[in-house]
């Protein structure tokens, strides 16, 4: 379990961060943090309708969310929590992510609860973007700059609501709490442990050494098994 954050990192790291692709703060990851090579990430496909984004590094926003069933609060009290979601959103340490996860079973996206009107508005809270197992739509209409990776695009809203929000929730295979450091982009997100995020730059450096000789020949016209397993051996030994 990662460790509870009581600081932000520094906002020079957090940009650091945002320099590298997801799959490569993952191949980071598997030397800094070898135990979490099966944890911590995305493992179904999701949908990105803005691939050409550049990552995105920031603190969870959690919440789950229904649309096949309306609300059991009265009207009054719907506002009530809608804005005391909102205060939730745009509080505590930034940049922020938004993690939502649909709990609606088998009728995950029935209903977008992501469209024009929220992007723009959890943008102006502060978040860079959201990871969710439901649905999103409006896409043309979508706050500019503003991440997406979604378990579908629909067309409706159906009756969607935040449930409840701050616990912990579960998207596409990848736990994540309130607070935690998250890293995304169009090939999905993970979990980084605060503790070893410093680490990171630095082992992301080593992978693309180690990977730099395997890719030269690979993309040499004098390609040979024989270059290939003496680029693989001098891949081994940089450290």
């Amino acid at each position: 379990m990662n460790k509870p954050l009581t600081a932000p990192l520094p906002a020079s790291l957090l940009q650091t961060l945002a320099h590298y692709d997801t799959p490569t703060i993952c191949n980071a990851m598997e030397i800094v943090a070898p135990e979490r090579r099966l944890i911590g990430y995305t493992r179904k496909q999701m949908l990105c309708p803005f691939p050409d984004l550049p990552p995105i590094v920031g603190y969870a926003r959690t919440a789950t969310i229904r649309s096949v069933m309306q609300s059991r609060l009265p009207p009054a009290y719907r506002s009530k929590a809608l804005i005391e979601y909102y205060e939730y959103v745009g509080t505590g340490f930034g940049p922020r992510i938004m993690v939502i996860q649909d709990i609606d079973g088998s009728d995950i996206g029935y209903g977008a609860f992501w469209g024009e009107v929220n992007s723009n508005v959890h943008k102006a809270l502060g978040c860079l973007g959201v990871v969710t197992d439901g649905s999103i739509r409006d896409v043309p209409q979508w706050a500019p700059g503003f991440q997406a990776l979604a378990g579908s695009i629909g067309p409706s809203h159906g009756w969607v609501h935040a449930e409840c929000f701050g616990g912990q929730v579960r998207v596409a295979g990848m736990t994540v709490r309130s607070d935690d450091l998250i890293h995304a982009d169009r090939h999905g997100a993970i979990v980084i442990p605060t503790e070893i995020a410093d680490k990171l730059p630095a082992a992301a450096e080593l992978c693309g050494r180690r990977e730099q000789p395997i890719l030269e020949i690979a993309r040499s016209a004098d390609f040979s098994l024989e270059k290939l397993t003496a680029a693989l051996k001098r891949s081994a030994e940089i450290h």
